[in-house]
C-alpha cells in the first residue's frame, strides 16, 4: 500500500507490475492515489504470452513434481484489453497501450535466466530437488529456445502504456 497522497507528477514502472499478482488493482489504486490530478503513469510489464515457452516448462515441471503451479506461479501477464480495463476502472485515461513481442538474448543462458527469475518455482521444492528440476526445465527448452550456436533466447511479450490520472 503506497502511503503517498497526490504527491507525484508521474510514476514509472519497468518490469515490475507483472510480479504484483496478488492484487494488481490495489497497485493501480495506490499509483492513482500517489499522483496529482493529471499525473502520468508510464509502465512496461510482461503481457499475455510473455515467456510462454519458459512459463509452460516451469509450470509443467512443478506439476510433474506433484505441486500446484497456480499456487506457486508468481507472474501476472495480462492481455492489453484486460490491463486497459483495469487502468480505466482505477481512474486512469489510457493514452497509449501496446503489446509487442521482444525476442531477448540470454547472455547467461537459460540456466542463468531461471536462476534469476524462476526462484519462486524452485524454492517450492526441497533443496535437493532444485538443481535437477532446473536442469529438467533447461532440457525441455533446449529444442526451441537454444539455436545451433548454443545461444539462448527468451520469448518476451511486453505491454507498454501511458495513462493519465483523471481529475
Amino acid at each position: 500500500d503506497l502511503p503517498f497522497r497526490a504527491e507525484f507528477d508521474g510514476v514509472l514502472s519497468n518490469a515490475a507490475l507483472h510480479w504484483m499478482k496478488r492484487d494488481p488493482d490495489a497497485v493501480i489504486r495506490g499509483v492513482h492515489r500517489a499522483l496529482v490530478p493529471g499525473g502520468r503513469f508510464v509502465a512496461e510489464l510482461g503481457g499475455a504470452g510473455n515467456v510462454a515457452e519458459i512459463h509452460a516448462a516451469l509450470r509443467a515441471e512443478i506439476a510433474a513434481r506433484g505441486l500446484d503451479p497456480d499456487r506457486i506461479d508468481p507472474w501476472f501477464f495480462p492481455t492489453a484489453e484486460e490491463y486497459r480495463a483495469r487502468l480505466e476502472f482505477g481512474g486512469f485515461t489510457v493514452e497509449q497501450l501496446e503489446r509487442f513481442p521482444r525476442l531477448t538474448p540470454l547472455p547467461t543462458g537459460m540456466d542463468g535466466w531461471l536462476e534469476t527469475f524462476g526462484g519462486d518455482f524452485f524454492s517450492a521444492l526441497p533443496e535437493e530437488e532444485r538443481a535437477p528440476a532446473r536442469a529438467r526445465v533447461v532440457e525441455r527448452l533446449l529444442p526451441t529456445r537454444c539455436d545451433a550456436k548454443g545461444e539462448w533466447t527468451a520469448d518476451y511479450v511486453r505491454l507498454r502504456f501511458r495513462a493519465r490520472r483523471s481529475a
